[in-house]
């Protein structure tokens, strides 16, 4: 079997038809809904992009692997989805985005070359890259954002298209008045990018994907990450127009939200992406423009499910449907993601395996507490191996594909690492005190906030929308106690002994004795008599006695 595991950046758990959204239609992600299980609520361990995809891809916590932050490297031995699926035969392949940066320092520390096939692997988060690109190719007076080589760019200038980053100049910008309109500017989210629909983004990473699944024998595993629907909001024509003002929600916010907010919610309240999106404006032309994106990358998963139906392979390849966080788009007066409400930390998950052993779930939603840790735990168990529960924290959700119901984890855990931010500087705090947890039991949401701030509490029961947090008061101290229990719990998990399981411990007792190592013992009556068996047998001459012979 393959495992087809297309992740989408920025997608938000509710911007789909089969979610319920009122006005976006995306059949496709509804087709795969339809054969498979949608999990209606999956929560990241991150809700920022880097630490949140290290996550994933290592089926660990944020603190666990380390790389909390765009742009913190994943330290050099951090075992992988590649490292764990080659083991069971399966190769794992990289298409699109990781937003992962290699442990230079470590590698050569250890001397791994880059370009050996070891390094080449550590350097792209244990896969083998078909066409990495990581998306951001914005270039300004200091040079490139991204310093690596973009495929997709060297793709445009093949097609014509000029300059040294047609990323910025065509893919994600307009026309306006004979001008390039950028789509770094909201008010240009409206217009359509300057390209050929064909040329884009997303349907481009979806011609190298059916390219790479006509070329590779199986079984693989391939990782096809699109960049989209993440800002730039802007998107080619016939998407640009396709929804409207009258499309667009009201933001899901309130008056009381704003009233002695928590300190890192109220600096993050205040920044320049919530100062912006608090603009009816901004909202009613961004978010026309993330709908098209999203029906953009809808179409385009219609293709690559076309293309495993026309090739006969559609039976043989496990799909897997997922976003590395959500968007706030002005609800509760934020843009962006990064703390822990529903429309940031809570993503779309749906998995369709086309084995027999799942025919009794198809089509079905379960409402089991997810981590997205717990995908590198399935594709494991997918693919016929033991999951290596001392190095994978995530569960597997194979018992849920096939309709059991295992015994399962009571709460989930999100952590945020803000230390590389305006808001740490903002409220005074040294980095190592900028750090977020979230425990999460299904009905009550705790956020603690490090550095001798109280938390948030919220009781999604009574009040799904997350305007009120409770723990403004002093009524609900048991359920901050209760949680706060949890959060502790989750903290003394093993993280760190990942050179041994526990089958390996089980079997190291005792196996001393077994080589002659004897200790404590008064007269060999405390051990199995085959431990002491020579020393039962008749007595040995000296050594003295027999050299004086």
């Amino acid at each position: 079997m393959n495992i087809l595991f297309i992740m989408y950046d920025q997608l938000r758990f509710d911007y789909l038809s089969c979610a319920g959204h009122p006005h976006l239609e995306t059949p496709h992600f509804d087709r795969v809904a339809k054969m498979g299980v949608r999990f209606t609520n999956a929560y990241v361990q991150s809700p920022i992009c880097g630490a949140s995809r290290m996550c994933y891809y290592t089926g660990r916590y944020a603190s666990s692997h380390g790389a909390q932050w765009n742009g913190f490297p994943l330290r050099v031995g951090e075992q992988t989805l590649g490292d764990h699926l080659r083991k069971v035969g399966m190769e794992c392949w990289l298409l699109g985005k990781t937003h992962m940066k290699a442990d230079a320092e470590g590698m050569e520390r250890l001397g791994l070359a880059p370009d050996s096939t070891i390094g080449a692997r550590q350097a792209e988060c244990g896969f083998d890259a078909w066409a990495r690109d990581d998306g951001l190719w914005g270039y300004g007076p200091d040079g490139f954002y991204d310093e690596k080589r973009s495929p997709y760019n060297e793709y445009l200038k093949s097609k014509g298209y000029d300059g040294e980053n047609p990323w910025a100049d065509y893919a994600n910008a307009g026309i306006s008045d004979e001008q390039i309109a950028s789509g770094w500017m909201f008010r240009n989210a409206d217009q359509p990018a300057n390209i050929r629909e064909q040329d884009s983004e997303t349907p481009w990473l979806t011609t190298q994907t059916i390219e790479f699944m006509a070329e590779t024998k199986g079984p693989w595993c391939a990782h096809v990450s699109f960049i989209k629907p993440h800002w730039p909001y802007i998107v080619p024509a016939p998407y640009h127009n396709m929804f409207g003002a009258e499309h667009v929600p009201p933001a899901l916010r309130d008056d009381v939200e704003l009233e002695n907010p928590h300190p890192v919610y109220g600096a993050y309240q205040g920044n320049k992406v919530a100062s912006a999106f608090q603009r009816e404006e901004v909202r009613d032309k961004v978010i026309p423009a993330y709908m098209g994106l999203i029906k953009q990358c809808d179409d385009q998963l219609g293709r690559l499910l076309d293309h495993l139906e026309e090739t006969d392979t559609l039976k043989e390849t496990m799909i897997v449907l997922t976003s590395d966080h959500g968007d706030y788009l002005g609800d509760h007066w934020l843009g962006e993601k990064d703390l822990f409400h529903e429309q940031s930390v809570k993503v779309p998950l749906i998995i369709f395996d086309p084995r027999e052993s799942a025919d009794a779930t198809r089509g079905t939603v379960c409402d089991a507490l997810v981590e997205s840790i717990d995908l590198a735990a399935t594709f494991v168990d997918a693919a016929g191996g033991k999951v290596p529960d001392h190095i994978i924290e995530g569960r597997s959700l194979m018992p849920w594909l096939r309709g059991e119901k295992p015994d399962w984890r009571e709460f989930v855990i999100s952590e945020y690492d803000y230390s590389a931010t305006p808001q740490c500087t903002k409220l005074g705090l040294e980095p190592r005190d900028a750090r977020l947890f979230m425990v999460f039991d299904g009905r009550f949401k705790l956020m603690h906030a490090e550095g001798g701030m109280r938390p948030m509490l919220f009781d999604l029961e009574t009040d799904p929308e997350e305007f009120h947090d409770l723990a403004k008061g002093d009524t609900h101290q048991v359920e901050i106690d209760r949680l706060y229990g949890m959060l502790a719990q989750w903290g003394r998990r093993m993280s760190q002994r990942v050179t041994k399981s526990e089958d390996d411990i089980k079997a190291m007792r005792g196996a001393s004795m077994g080589k002659g190592i004897l200790p404590f013992l008064y007269d060999g009556s405390e051990v199995d008599e085959k431990f002491t068996e020579k020393y039962r047998g008749p007595a040995r001459q000296s050594y003295l006695e027999d050299s004086n012979d």
